[in-house]
């Protein structure tokens, strides 16, 4: 008995969300196709991929967006998804994870790289006023 309820709760979340996925791809504007192109492309793709070959790797982005966003809404603060909550989601996937490290790792880097650049921006204004002063 307990075996057909779960069956039963299974089939509705799959028909829950092929329904979201059907709306979801129906009439709204494309988020990411230019981008994900590019990277069919890169990945061994047509230079033109087919539209509807683009529209459903979209639909799937955004469903894993969204299902991703609402299980760190749920395990983190309230209401909030913090950088902590998508490393802990994905902390048993080992390649996921590994990606996330780098991504936050080269966002580090940028950060100091920009933070350097102005400091040496900033200084050579400094120099420029007060040559211009003298």
């Amino acid at each position: 008995m307990a075996n057909n309820e779960e069956n039963f709760e299974q089939f509705e979340e799959d028909e829950a969300a092929e329904t979201t996925l059907a709306l979801c791809s129906a009439g709204r504007k494309r988020l990411f196709s230019k981008e994900l192109r590019c990277m069919m492309y890169g990945f061994g793709d047509d230079q033109n991929p087919y539209t509807e070959s683009v529209d459903i790797i979209e639909d799937l982005v955004i469903e894993f967006i969204t299902e991703m966003t609402h299980r760190a809404m749920e395990i983190g603060k309230t209401g909030r998804v913090s950088v902590e909550d998508i490393v802990y989601l994905v902390r048993k996937d080992p390649r996921k994870y590994a990606r996330v490290k780098d991504l936050l790792t080269m966002n580090e880097e940028l950060k100091r790289a920009r933070k350097a650049f102005d400091e040496i921006k900033f200084a050579g204004l400094n120099q420029v006023e007060e040559e211009k002063a003298e």
